[in-house]
């Protein structure tokens, strides 16, 4: 078996990587920068797991019914039930390989997330995501000692080989040295979000600039769901980014109001009874949008966290309040801070089925890239462990499709169990019996490839911008016609490769957002308010040689 190559080192990623090694299959670690600049680094709150440490009769069935109502009902029931089932054990996993999770008397503590009625984020400090990262490459680096796992940082994406319907490959550059290669075998895309499609207006790294995503869907990979971009309601504007206020603010006790007749509204608390600062992001986000542009308010809402205990601060909001303070001219432990909704998360991406696999065969991917966990709207701390369970899964069912290649998947999870026993009738067979060897491209081969120059950053921010027309917090048919007229407008424009593929994944996601006329979690129409049942589907859609293509697909029924 040829060497795996995972494209992207975040959780995903890595999580992929140690999955192979364990099983003692090789695998090549592909990423422009090293793991410890991924964006995975940048999630704070924590990870969600129905581990019941906290006496509230937590149950996965709850995480489960959170997740799918937190989705709005568009995630894959089945992929998320095999999430939630998994994750007591992956967040155990995670606690013994060393990640610092917060400790009282033995137990791993858990706080309140947003749109779940138990306390089931597992966190360390607010710090989650580097320690997670952190504990995985330990991890991994056990395993490049023994030569099962090959680092390639500073190595770009260029695009997959294809032979006959599947994916044979990868062809990379380094990004040093300029030199461009092809890494034969099966390939895992964990290359995160599409955040450098909106340089400077997400609270991510623009190193996930998108183009994996964008080129993949050139060479007719299926997407779904484009249109669903999560607003995180807490953001502060920080030279060239939105930096994120973590959920957990609201979670240990943080509280949103605006000005109204100057006096402080808690809006939240007002209008949502039960869970008040704690309603799913898309909920807060466009109240928060609603509120701001109101006559009788002053336009700019605040978190106000002066009320959290000493205790609090000390032991849970550290990090936070040392980032705020290094960004704001405030003490948010004596004085509210400013907040506003800013782009955090896609829940759309590449299509891919409850074993991670994508309408390409050999080819899987995992992470934010994909688009099955998380519906319309995604729950804090299930970013974390869709990462880490995606990236896991992903490698365990391309390990099942080589061990059993005449065995076809059905649509229930690939156990445990059954992967253990195919692993041992398959005992006296070496995984690894094809040696790894890259072809290096020539000079003529890289001029052809036509790939190698970058999108002019004057093209991305245009692209940016009508985008953000489009795809605001609240949208509408004229509005989106607008920005797709002024993309086509565009196209006259377009240079090179990496430009056109930025154009056609920008018309894509604009197209998905008109074909779904309803609202639906962070898809709200301001001239379809109502959640429509004919539209809980899967927004398929495909860059064909006639144009953009856009399909609906059925939900699954959620198996026994």
């Amino acid at each position: 078996m040829q060497a795996i190559n995972i494209i992207g080192a975040g959780l995903a990623g890595l999580s992929a990587a140690m999955t192979l090694a364990e099983h003692g299959v090789s695998c090549n670690l592909i990423s422009i920068y090293q793991s410890e600049r991924a964006q995975s680094v940048l999630a704070e709150g924590g990870i969600n797991a129905a581990l019941d440490t906290m006496g509230e009769e937590d149950d996965i069935s709850y995480h489960f019914q959170d997740t799918m109502a937190g989705g709005v009902w568009l995630a894959d029931p089945n992929a998320v039930d095999n999430l939630t089932r998994n994750a007591p054990d992956l967040v155990r996993k995670l606690a013994s390989i060393g990640v610092p999770f917060h400790i009282e008397d033995g137990r791993i503590i858990q706080r309140n997330f947003g749109g779940q009625k138990k306390k089931r984020t597992a966190y360390a400090k607010s710090s989650t995501g580097k320690v997670l990262v952190s504990a995985l490459i330990d991890e991994v680096r056990k395993y490049e000692a023994q030569g099962l796992v090959t680092r390639f940082a500073h190595h770009e994406f260029i695009r997959l080989l294809l032979e006959d319907g599947r994916c044979a490959g990868v062809r990379i550059r380094d990004s040093f040295s300029g030199e461009v290669y092809d890494f034969p075998g099966k390939v895992i895309l964990a290359s995160g979000g599409m955040n450098g499609v909106f340089p400077e207006m997400t609270t991510g790294t623009v190193a996930n600039s998108g183009d994996v995503t964008a080129t993949v869907f050139s060479q007719g990979v299926r997407l779904s769901n484009l249109e669903m971009l999560q607003y995180h309601p807490t953001t502060i504007g920080i030279a060239g980014k939105r930096c994120l206020v973590t959920e957990a603010a609201r979670g240990e006790g943080g509280r949103l109001f605006i000005r109204r007749n100057g006096e402080a509204w808690y809006f939240m608390e007002e209008k949502y009874p039960e869970l008040k600062n704690l309603m799913p992001r898309d909920v807060v986000s466009r109240e928060i949008f609603f509120v701001s542009h109101r006559e009788d308010c002053d336009g700019q809402v605040w978190l106000d966290m002066t009320g959290l205990p000493e205790a609090t601060w000390e032991k849970k909001l550290s990090d936070l309040r040392e980032e705020i303070m290094h960004y704001l001219p405030i003490d948010p432990k004596t004085d509210p801070i400013p907040v506003e909704p800013g782009i955090h998360y896609f829940m759309g991406g590449i299509d891919t089925n409850v074993h991670h696999q994508t309408n390409i065969r050999d080819l899987y991917a995992a992470g934010e890239c994909t688009s099955q966990y998380h519906g319309a709207n995604r729950l804090g701390g299930n970013s974390l462990l869709g990462a880490v369970f995606g990236g896991k899964t992903a490698a365990e069912n391309l390990l099942y499709g080589w061990i059993d290649a005449d065995d076809p998947l059905s649509e229930k999870p690939l156990t445990a169990e059954l992967l253990e026993t195919k692993l041992q009738q398959k005992s006296g067979t070496d995984p690894q019996n094809v040696p790894f060897k890259a072809e290096r491209i020539t000079e003529e081969g890289k001029t052809q490839e036509g790939l190698l120059e970058p999108a002019a950053p004057a093209f991305v921010y245009e692209v940016r911008d009508i985008l953000l027309s489009g795809l605001g917090i609240v949208r509408n048919e004229a509005r989106l016609n607008e920005s797709l007229d002024a993309l086509q407008a565009m196209r006259q424009k377009i240079r090179n490769q990496r430009e056109e593929q930025r154009f056609h994944l920008a018309e894509a996601m604009l197209q998905c957002a008109l074909a779904r006329k309803e609202s639906r979690g962070a898809h709200y129409r301001e001239d379809y308010p109502e959640r429509e049942e004919t539209y809980r589907k899967t927004l398929l859609v495909n860059n064909t040689d006639d144009g953009i293509k856009l399909t609906f697909r059925d939900l699954p029924e959620r198996l026994g």
